[in-house]
């Protein structure tokens, strides 16, 4: 079995703790790093052609207007190849209640006929949202297994439970 350890993270201006927080590294990506060290698979960090502002409250604008209007913003490429892939490590923050729409720009560009994606999100109290029914909805071809939420406050210090779930769900 293959996998594939794919992930959109933002860095700098977060929210946690109750208020602004300036991050060094975005917390999913931390996790995803660790997944895919332990993993011994491909990372692949989603990124918009576009950047989205340094403010995080014009971050959270723009990726409500992005949602209320399903757009797909471009991402930077080349994107990897998903030949023989059987599993997706989906590493994404939760905005507004799912994953960013640049998530959705990516997996879009694949057939995902039969490939597991095991969402692993980060958040600061909300959870999954609806992420992983979203996921389900939109992608019905893949196989989605339960997630996992993680605080994104908490992400260093989770990176055994985040890698002891991905073992599971990639196998699921």
């Amino acid at each position: 079995m293959s996998t594939l350890v794919a992930y959109f993270s933002r860095a700098g201006q977060n929210y946690g703790h109750g208020g602004i927080i300036d991050l060094p590294k975005g917390n999913t990506e931390v996790l995803a790093e660790a997944i895919a060290a332990d993993l011994g698979c491909d990372l692949f960090k989603i990124d918009t052609v576009d950047a989205y502002p340094a403010d995080y409250y014009a971050t959270t604008d723009q990726a409500k207007a992005e949602l209320r209007e399903n757009a797909r913003p471009a991402i930077v490429g080349p994107l990897p190849s998903l030949d023989g892939v059987d599993a997706i490590v989906l590493g994404y923050p939760n905005w507004w209640g799912t994953v960013p729409m640049a998530v959705k720009t990516f997996l879009d560009s694949y057939d995902l006929t039969g490939v597991t994606i095991a969402p692993l999100c980060t958040n600061e109290g909300s959870g999954l949202g609806g992420s992983v029914r979203d996921l389900q909805r939109t992608y019905p071809a893949a196989k989605v297994a339960s997630g996992l939420s993680i605080r994104g406050t908490d992400a260093s210090s989770s990176t055994a439970k985040a890698i002891s779930w991905a073992r599971k769900a990639i196998k699921a």
